[in-house]
């Protein structure tokens, strides 16, 4: 059935424009106009070009699909084959900038383990077999021949926008389901959760750029936070004359704590006893009023010698905090993953959020953030409580179909929720996936996917400045296996099983997005022209009117409960999240696994970092081998001394540990999120990723063995190799220059 017979409100939904573009189009675009308008017909769009000369690179806008931020990005294509990645400058995400993680895309892309072929089940094993027999089992088990409905199919998926996510949640109501579990290990869920609650908008603009003092509890954000790219250019400008003054809290130093100029090592989960207490100080030493009545006897009851006891951080330092805060107004207090990692998260991530009520930073620092005007392409990044929700409903009733896109959950999945065991007895299993990694070895069916440089998209980034953007993805070469397929090419697929009327028009996912394009309301275009997708290719980006609020103060309850000490397992277990291997999505990435570690310089391979006051009690040296315990597990690494970390802790990095996930990461290291207890935050149910208290011993293997690091000592050995100046002396000379 073409177009023409769809009728126009349902047609603006099935192109992403529905609720907010709905009311748009009613008052922008005349009655007159019909769907038949809308239909073109589609050309090749990877034809060769007669302006490519051999041996010169022309460059082609995308989005960066390495993690969620949605970085705006150019890929450099000679001879029909991408070969190199850089940022957009047009994109007000990452103004031109790339990180490491989007640089080796290319090897995603060029990859020798990816899945070429569809897969499915059969005698135990997955076998490859042709894309007729894969819709066959599609329409089978999940279309038109199923009689599924209801609640008894759920997508797993990773953060998702834009028309990805219109099409997931077009494919969920078409049997009637809402089960749509997103989950992103390292997140900013609860920080989200509070800024909703105490600020009236959970997706605030950030602004470094004009504070004066940044204090952060554990917000990495120059490495895993929110968008670091983003981030790192708005830190550039925070650190330029007058310079900027940054103070991490985190109890294991992160890349943004190895650049504060004052780093305190408070015990994990004394981040909001901290917050409270330079409130305190704020409060009595510095004349500061602007406290919410409800705050007032709260705060009052953490003075400096018992903030300073229960953080083990000295008076000095508490002090030394309040007073920067106060003297370098505007300032902005963020709360990131060891703030929010705990059972109280939200109460600490609240705590701080009311520093920046006191000291009238938010409509300064912190401002309303802009949102596209449709609903359905809204970033939805998830959190981890959907993986706990999601084992409990396998627990329950479970389901006949499960889809999975972007998520990893047999492998990020702690080992006391047995995630695979539940897995086992789901129906039928489908995985749209690149490579073979846990979860996809568990599938019935595997659809082999095109990789991000080779497929359509439209993403939409948490973060948007000023006027809204929607990011568009582009192939930028001709797919390198015949039979893998674009995501949205294989949503239309299954969308055509069940709702052939309302997609029956679109040969291909390229043709449903440039008439989505092509008729998008006209009152939500910002400097619209006649060739709006032309441009959009151009750019790589798509310039709406975004819709932003004022933001309120308001409080919350906040109670801080006392951080109790356990013979059995005196230590807190950090699984640390860091820039590249990330949750452990990249580590089928050479050139990442290659990348020194940011702080240890270490490579290929899992570490335990000790602090050495901590190693001594112990009776540890660098390089011996030990066992983690937790009441869940253990597991065993090389241990690596570092004063960069609380006493009071042992970290390892996320990233390692997989049991598949082809050559380059199968059996490297080990994985600290198989360990953790499932405990969660009260308030919002996120995993309590910090939470985990565990006990160090001797592991299985003696002796002691060299970690493979980049670099020597981390001290100059009292020698003063590296020269140094105050922030009055570079302010007279390089700052006034």
């Amino acid at each position: 059935m073409s177009l023409d017979k769809v009728k126009r409100r349902d047609f603006l939904k099935i192109m992403g424009w529905g609720g907010a573009g709905a009311t748009l189009v009613g008052c922008d675009m005349p009655t007159t106009v019909t769907l038949e308008e809308g239909k073109e017909e589609v050309v090749s769009y990877l034809a060769p070009e007669e302006f490519v000369i051999p041996g010169i690179g022309v460059w082609y806008a995308s989005t960066c699909q390495q993690c969620p931020a949605a970085c705006g990005m150019h890929g450099r294509v000679r001879e029909g084959r991408v070969l190199k990645l850089e940022g957009n400058p047009d994109s007000s995400v990452n103004a031109g900038a790339l990180c490491q993680m989007g640089q080796a895309g290319l090897q995603g892309h060029y990859n020798p383990d990816r899945v070429t072929k569809p897969m499915a089940r059969k005698g135990g094993t997955l076998v490859e077999i042709s894309w007729s027999e894969a819709l066959a089992m599609l329409d089978e088990k999940a279309g038109s021949k199923s009689g599924l409905n209801g609640d008894r199919m759920a997508w797993v998926t990773g953060a998702v926008s834009g028309h990805q996510s219109v099409m997931i949640n077009a494919h969920l109501a078409s049997v009637g389901s809402r089960n749509h579990y997103v989950q992103e290990v390292v997140n900013d869920a609860v920080w989200r959760a509070v800024c909703s609650d105490m600020l009236g908008s959970s997706n605030p603009l950030l602004r470094l750029d004009k504070a004066g003092v940044v204090l952060s509890f554990g917000a990495d954000f120059l490495g895993t936070w929110g968008s670091p790219v983003h981030f790192a250019s708005q830190y550039s400008k925070f650190r330029t004359s007058p310079r900027g003054t940054l103070v991490q809290v985190e109890p294991k130093m992160t890349l943004t704590g190895s650049n504060a100029d004052l780093w305190l090592p408070a015990r994990p989960g004394t981040e909001g006893v901290l917050a409270l207490g330079i409130a305190h100080e704020l409060m009595t030493a510095h004349g500061i009023t602007n406290v919410p009545a409800q705050f007032k006897e709260l705060i009052s009851g953490y003075g400096l010698n018992r903030v300073a006891e229960e953080t083990g951080l000295s008076a000095e330092h508490i002090r030394r905090a309040a007073k920067l805060l106060k003297d370098s107004a505007p300032s902005l207090v963020l709360a990131g993953a060891s703030a929010q990692g705990h059972e109280h998260g939200y109460q600490c991530v609240a705590a701080a959020m009311m520093l920046n009520i006191m000291l009238g930073n938010v409509g300064k620092t912190i401002e309303a953030g802009s949102e596209v005007p449709f609903n359905q392409m809204r970033p939805n990044t998830g959190g981890s409580r959907d993986l706990l929700t999601f084992a409990e409903a396998l627990d329950k009733d479970g389901y006949d179909v499960v889809f999975f896109y972007g998520a990893n959950p047999v492998y990020t999945a702690p080992e006391a929720l047995k995630m695979a065991d539940k897995l086992g007895k789901v129906g039928f299993k489908v995985a749209l996936s690149q490579f073979e990694d846990e979860t996809t070895a568990m599938a019935d069916l595997v659809l082999p996917l095109a990789s991000t440089l080779e497929d359509w998209g439209t993403h939409v980034s948490a973060v948007q400045t000023g006027a809204a953007e929607i990011s568009v993805q582009q192939p930028l070469m001709e797919k390198l296996y015949a039979d893998t397929r674009g995501f949205g090419d294989i949503m239309l697929d299954m969308l055509k099983m069940r709702k052939s009327n309302a997609y029956s028009g679109f040969d291909d996912y390229y043709a449903y997005l440039r008439n989505a394009i092509k008729n998008m309301p006209a009152g939500s275009k910002k400097n619209a022209t006649a060739d709006d997708w032309d441009k959009a290719l151009q750019t790589g980006l798509l310039a709406v009117n975004g819709k932003s609020g004022a933001l309120t103060s308001r409080s919350v309850n906040i109670d801080m409960p006392k951080t109790d000490s356990n013979q059995q397992y005196p230590l807190h277990l950090i699984p640390s999240a860091r820039l590249g291997l990330w949750d452990g999505r990249h580590a089928n990435l050479p050139w990442l696994q290659e990348a020194p570690d940011q702080i240890t310089k270490i490579v290929w391979d899992s570490w335990a970092e000790l602090h050495p006051k901590t190693a001594a009690r112990l009776g540890i040296k660098q390089g011996d081998n030990i066992r983690i315990t937790s009441s869940q597990g253990s597991i065993e690494a090389r241990v690596y001394l570092y004063k960069g970390i609380s006493q009071d802790a042992v970290a390892v990095p996320l990233g390692q540990g997989h049991e598949g996930y082809g050559r380059y990461a199968k059996g490297i290291g080990v994985n600290p999120l198989k360990i953790l207890n499932p405990a969660t935050d009260r308030k919002t149910g996120e995993l309590a990723l910090f939470g985990t208290r565990v006990s160090v011993s001797a592991g299985s293997s003696n002796g002691t063995e060299a970690l493979v690091r980049l670099g020597g000592s981390e001290t100059q050995v009292g020698r003063k190799l590296v020269a140094t100046i105050s922030a009055d002396v570079f302010e007279r000379t390089e700052g006034g220059a």
